[in-house]
């Protein structure tokens, strides 16, 4: 669990922002926030003189990051070895339609995690990462689904990643337009943008009796799970 006393990460250099650092931020319960809203992230990580940038579920518990998949994943193994990687998410909230073509800009929300990877080896965190990631998906699903066997979770690479260097960076607001096209006949505003679920569809071979549950009935809107990860921090 994290420390409740620290409630930022501490400013570097690699993450202090240059231009618009109005827009940063170092504290824990924004950058939270964003990481428990995505539900994919991006993985940044160098291989044999190339880099590389690959897309990972993820789930955050209090002040670490977990990654799963399979041994052989070049990513995890890379991520599990020690390797410094950068993690990355980005929640898309309005495109910004400005007068001028130059000042068009969207809304967002991003977060950007520094750090080395270390390999799960304990099989009970191993259970508890993957379980919250599947809360991290359907809050409630892990009651419902089998737990995984011995064997799968012998079959399962686990990585843990500290969130100790980051930050976020948010924009929010209308255009800034200059001020000799304030007057031009031209539409300016935003247009949020949301992810919406639709109807569940259900596997064709499901037995009788199995009903569909209420989180795939009417899938919440994600918004609403803002600070509450599967830790309960």
């Amino acid at each position: 669990m994290p420390d409740p006393e620290i409630t930022s990460l501490a400013a570097t250099e690699r993450t202090r922002l240059r231009r618009k650092s109005e827009r940063g931020s170092l504290e824990r319960v924004e950058i939270n926030e964003i990481l428990d809203e995505a539900l994919i992230c991006q993985i940044g990580f160098n291989d044999a003189g190339t880099t590389f940038v690959l897309p990972s579920t993820f789930v955050r518990i209090g002040d670490q990051v977990y990654l799963h998949g399979a041994p052989g994943n070049r990513m995890l193994r890379i991520a599990a070895s020690g390797q410094e990687i950068c993690l990355s998410v980005t929640l898309l909230d309005a495109l910004v339609l400005a007068r001028s073509a130059f000042h068009h800009s969207m809304n967002y929300r991003s977060v950007m995690v520094l750090g080395r990877g270390t390999k799960v080896e304990d099989d009970d965190e191993k259970l508890a990462a993957l379980l919250a990631t599947v809360e991290h998906m359907a809050r409630g699903r892990s009651l419902d689904a089998r737990d995984p066997s011995h064997a799968e979770l012998r079959a399962t690479l686990v990585v843990r990643i500290p969130i100790d260097e980051g930050s976020a960076k948010v924009r929010r607001g209308g255009p800034i337009d200059d001020p000799e096209d304030m007057a031009l006949p031209i539409w300016a505003g935003q247009i949020p943008l949301t992810t919406a679920a639709g109807p569940a569809i259900a596997e064709p071979d499901l037995p009788s009796g199995a009903e569909i549950p209420a989180y795939a009935v009417d899938y919440p809107d994600r918004t609403k799970r803002i600070g509450q990860s599967p830790s309960g921090d």
